[in-house]
């Protein structure tokens, strides 16, 4: 495939009309500097301040400048979308607008995905300048279980610059809140070649932090949402049919259970409780209909599935 550009930077922003000039000027002096033919994509959810502004003003003293600007605040993941779909470079770099993230990061990345044949390229900022309490540590704590579930070994999945294939981004959906976890979605559509570096994470110059722990909480609960999407999205009833079951026998054995025990007791002249009046039957009962809910909560499932346009939707690597 051919490209226009070597490189893609994607910037989603919101409310950064001060550090927009001092980050352009770096990138442009980088990329001078490294003699890539470029494109950078400044995506304004719907900033309140002037940053739209800024960037016509920019955009006007460099053609390479492309601007997509929202009518309102839709999410860093709406931003990303738009941003990969107007992406023309060989290789992509997402980076926030806070200068945070440093352009100089960007030209060992591109080298990675160009000459080592990465996918993505992921940051890991090694040592943070955040509050330790409430970013660093919760920081620590999503990444682990980030860890774990996917089965991705990155130190800071969510480190906002890395890079991308083209081919990457535009195989990939992102959407509601999964930003967090493009590797995770990338690694689902068949480009598992990650890997991180570790890049150097400058103090906030300008504004604050829109990290907060309602933003933490909701990334436990997207993560599990991708995981069992992924997992059981076009096979419902592997899980539902299989749970199901599984309660369906639990409360089927403990209902075998009281009814036998009381059997036992009466024919022994021992003084026994009437079924109905065991609490561990309405436990059996709750079970038993807990596992035929599920089962057709499975089924019901299945016949979504079927029924899905992208039942059938599958990258193909190559074709001849």
């Amino acid at each position: 495939m051919e490209y226009t550009k070597d490189l893609s930077i994607v910037i989603s922003l919101f409310n950064e009309e001060e550090s927009l000039p001092e980050l352009v000027r770096w990138i442009e002096e980088v990329m001078a500097r490294e003699k890539f033919s470029y494109e950078i994509i400044m995506v304004d959810d719907g900033s309140r301040d002037a940053s739209w502004n800024i960037i016509r003003k920019l955009s006007e003293n460099n053609p390479d400048i492309r601007g997509i600007s929202f009518r309102r605040n839709y999410g860093k993941s709406a931003a990303l979308y738009h941003g990969f779909d107007a992406a023309e470079g060989r290789v992509v770099v997402t980076m926030d607008a806070d200068l945070q993230d440093s352009p100089e990061e960007i030209p060992e990345m591109y080298r990675m995905v160009v000459e080592e044949g990465y996918d993505i390229v992921s940051g890991w900022k090694k040592k943070r300048h955040d509050n330790k309490l409430t970013k660093n540590l919760p920081s620590k704590l999503y990444n682990w279980t980030a860890r774990k579930i996917t089965g991705i070994k990155l130190h800071d999945m969510n480190c906002g610059l890395k890079a991308y294939r083209n081919e990457v981004v535009k195989n990939i959906e992102v959407y509601g809140e999964m930003h967090r976890y493009i590797p995770y979605l990338a690694k689902n559509a068949g480009f598992d070649k990650i890997t991180e570096k570790p890049v150097h994470h400058q103090k906030r110059k300008y504004g604050k932090s829109k990290f907060g722990l309602e933003r933490f909480v909701n990334g436990f609960l997207d993560l599990i949402s991708l995981w069992f999407l992924s997992r059981f999205g076009k096979k419902p009833m592997h899980f539902f049919g299989f749970t199901g079951i599984l309660m369906f026998l639990i409360g089927g054995i403990m209902t075998v259970w009281v009814i036998v025990e009381k059997l036992i007791q009466q024919n022994s002249g021992l003084d026994f409780r009437p079924v109905t009046e065991q609490p561990l039957f309405y436990l059996a009962l709750v079970a038993v209909i807990l596992g035929f809910q599920l089962f057709l909560t499975g089924f019901l499932g299945e016949l979504v599935s079927r029924n899905s346009q992208d039942r059938n939707r599958y990258n193909i690597r190559e074709e001849f």
